[in-house]
């Protein structure tokens, strides 16, 4: 049950994620890598890997866009 709603979660990271990826809007990595890391700790208490994983996948395509951005210097 905590790898679906880790999954769950990770797929509004990478909804949210996809809107960051817009010019002039990826200051909203800052909220959405967050968001992942708790994804990523649900998925971590559960038995299966995926949730977590996907998680784990999703908070270095957006900690690297935002190094890409300026965001993280």
């Amino acid at each position: 049950m905590l790898n679906i709603v880790s999954v769950l979660i990770g797929l509004v990271t990478l909804v949210l994620g996809l809107v960051a990826f817009m010019p002039l809007l990826g200051w909203l990595n800052w909220f959405v890598i967050p968001i992942g890391i708790v994804g990523a700790a649900v998925g971590a208490l559960s038995s299966s890997n995926g949730g977590r994983n996907l998680n784990i996948v999703l908070i270095i395509i957006f900690a690297l866009r935002l190094m890409l951005g300026g965001g993280i210097i």
